[in-house]
């Protein structure tokens, strides 16, 4: 390290380099969310167009190369000279960070783009980008790769048609796996078709020789609540729906259901808030107040129930939120939380004073409805006296812990996560390698009972690995969970690299989903990411996940001598390597939980872990395996 530290040492990154050095600043990451990830800002762009008025229809087509392809009938890219950078103003924006026409409210009353780097980032990280524009009676293109032009700016042949088709090749250098998952791209695509009233969107998946699919829906929101409400018994026939424009639009529609969850699905611009933000918590804190009202205007809470609280209204709610909004605050470059404090006063009082106007105007659905709330409120009442005796009898559950868990010294819930293993021969190298202040390990003696083919709630306590589990979270289950009571942070199924390894996680994540599924919707469960190959090139090793990126890796190795080899299971690995690939937090990957569409992955457990073997053959056949 130098001793002097003067201008010569900094580093300036030019054009979109910042991107290429530190992509996952910009998309999250550089697995498959990150992958996706751009399709959507190149989604996004198109759909930006819709929500201001200039464009009717969107094609997204996955191409055999693995590259995807997006076109509008919008107005184009524009192509004129930028009076500032003396370039084309598509290379402009295309090129440059912070450079895009959604700063202002000239060009775009409200868009999805906040940060100005939507199409710049996409094109940074492909090694192919194509840009083709039709507007001011030309047809135009240009080609990039990596960020940089390959070209000038190409006038083409007269035409009337207006839009722009971006053309894109995810980068190899920068994601280890560029194969869009077409199931993926539907579902999100359908989303901003349900968003969008009257939007015709077209998928067409080349890659798989798949039928063409087209999403226009009509009534939007209300369109889309009817699927997610599908299979589940609802309170309300009729949802309540409402839809408001003054200096933002407000937009949604929401079901009572006897489900003991809560779904709500959040947008901003069409952007898909996955963690909410003022404007869910806004309806939500509306509804709240309006169910609150009515049953104290008709005196329907019954004296052993103080009040109603919140949460007792949010279960069984699934609900749409949308909302357009002209300066969206968006947490993160990911865009998944809104923080626009402004919208939320205005909303809170629009949805208190539209639902209660719905209750009263439909007396027998609010009776149902907070029939259902005051149902919700009992089993809280009732869950709060249990977990009070269960609390007293077990004041010294640190003492009673199993002798299977090698627990943490932190007393810090925030700073802590468990390891959970399967096998003395794992758990003792994962004790060895993990950090004693903050790393707990619980070993798990074989597979742990599949629930999903148990009705019997009094069965699946009685399992010693789930019994073992739950004492080690803290948290219940069921009915008598609560998230405050967990002991970790995060906790992270860290399996063998192989099929076996696979079919423990995948038992862990039903239990889990099936049982304490704010686990996951808070994000508090990871997998571990151990390597299945060790590649050793002279003094160098190289860890592969694996059997794609070793190839990838041995690719490189040109003609250098080198051995492969393959780790059996986590048990064989020393602590030092085992530290070093999958449990330091400097060094390791995580890949994060999450539920996109509830009902869609209730229907995969279903079918892929129930007891019936056609489902499950069926399932089997759809994925090709």
């Amino acid at each position: 390290m130098a001793a002097t530290y003067t201008a010569k040492d900094i580093t300036v990154l030019e054009g979109l380099e910042p991107v290429r050095k530190r992509p996952a600043m910009y998309i999250g990451s550089t697995d498959s969310r990150g992958l996706h990830h751009l399709v959507w800002e190149v989604l996004d762009n198109a759909v930006d167009e819709a929500l201001n008025g200039y464009c009717t229809a969107i094609t997204l087509r996955i191409e055999k190369d693995g590259g995807v392809t997006v076109t509008d009938n919008g107005r184009g890219i524009p192509v004129d000279i930028h009076p500032k950078t003396k370039r084309p103003a598509i290379e402009t924006i295309l090129c440059t960070l912070h450079a895009g026409g959604k700063f202002d409210h000239t060009a775009y009353r409200s868009s999805g783009g906040l940060h100005g780097v939507g199409a710049s980032v996409v094109n940074a990280l492909a090694e192919v980008f194509f840009a083709r524009v039709w507007r001011d009676g030309y047809e135009w293109t240009q080609e990039f790769s990596r960020g940089k032009p390959k070209g000038n700016l190409k006038k083409g042949k007269p035409t009337k048609a207006h839009g722009t088709e971006i053309y894109f090749k995810p980068d190899t250098d920068i994601f280890s796996k560029t194969t869009f998952n077409a199931k993926t791209i539907l579902d999100v695509t359908e989303s901003k078709a349900f968003l969008n009233k009257g939007l015709k969107i077209t998928i067409e998946n080349v890659r798989d020789g798949e039928k063409p699919v087209t999403f226009k829906y009509d009534n939007g929101i209300q369109d889309y609540i009817k699927r997610i409400v599908a299979g589940t018994t609802v309170v309300n026939a009729e949802p309540f729906y409402l839809e408001k424009e003054d200096d933002f639009k407000i937009e949604c529609a929401v079901h009572w259901t006897l489900a003991t969850d809560m779904e709500i699905h959040s947008y901003a611009n069409s952007i898909n808030t996955t963690d909410g933000g003022t404007h869910e918590l806004a309806v939500r804190s509306g509804l709240t107040k309006a169910v609150r009202a009515y049953a104290e205007r008709k005196n329907l809470i019954p004296k052993n129930i103080k009040t109603l609280a919140p949460e007792d209204v949010y279960e069984g709610l699934y609900g749409i939120v949308s909302v357009l909004v002209k300066n969206p605050q968006f947490q993160g470059q990911t865009k998944e939380k809104l923080n626009n404090p402004e919208i939320s006063t205005p909303i809170e009082n629009s949805v208190k004073n539209a639902c209660e106007a719905y209750l009263l105007a439909n007396p027998t659905m609010a009776d149902a409805v907070v029939k259902r709330v005051l149902l919700a409120a009992e089993a809280r009442m009732a869950s709060r006296a249990a977990k009070d005796s269960v609390t007293r009898k077990l004041s010294t559950l640190k003492l009673n812990l199993p002798g299977k868990l090698a627990d943490c010294s932190s007393s810090k819930v925030e700073d802590s996560e468990l390891f959970i293993v399967e096998g003395e021969s794992a758990g003792g190298s994962a004790k060895m390698a993990r950090d004693r202040k903050t790393q707990a390990v619980l070993s798990l003696r074989g597979k742990i009972l599949n629930v999903e083919q148990v009705a019997s709630l009094e069965r699946i306590q009685s399992n010693n690995e789930i019994k073992n589990l739950l004492a080690t979270l803290g948290c219940g289950l069921g009915s008598h969970f609560d998230l405050a009571k967990l002991r970790y942070n995060r906790v992270i199924l860290m399996t063998d690299a192989d099929v076996d390894g696979a079919h423990i996680s995948v038992l862990l994540l039903t239990f889990i989903y099936r049982y304490m599924p704010e686990l996951i919707n808070k994000g508090h469960v990871f997998l571990a990411m151990p390597p299945l190959y060790r590649i050793e090139a002279g003094k160098e090793v190289f860890y592969a996940m694996d059997e794609m990126e070793k190839d990838k890796i041995l690719a490189k190795m040109n003609n250098r001598k080198y051995e492969v080899g393959r780790f059996k299971g986590l048990g064989e690995m020393n602590p030092e390597t085992l530290k070093e690939t999958t449990m330091n937090p400097r060094t390791r990957s995580l890949m994060k939980v999450q539920v996109l569409d509830h009902k869609a992955t209730g229907d995969t457990f279903e079918r892929l872990m129930g007891k019936d073997p056609k489902a499950r053959f069926a399932f089997i056949q759809e994925l090709d395996i």
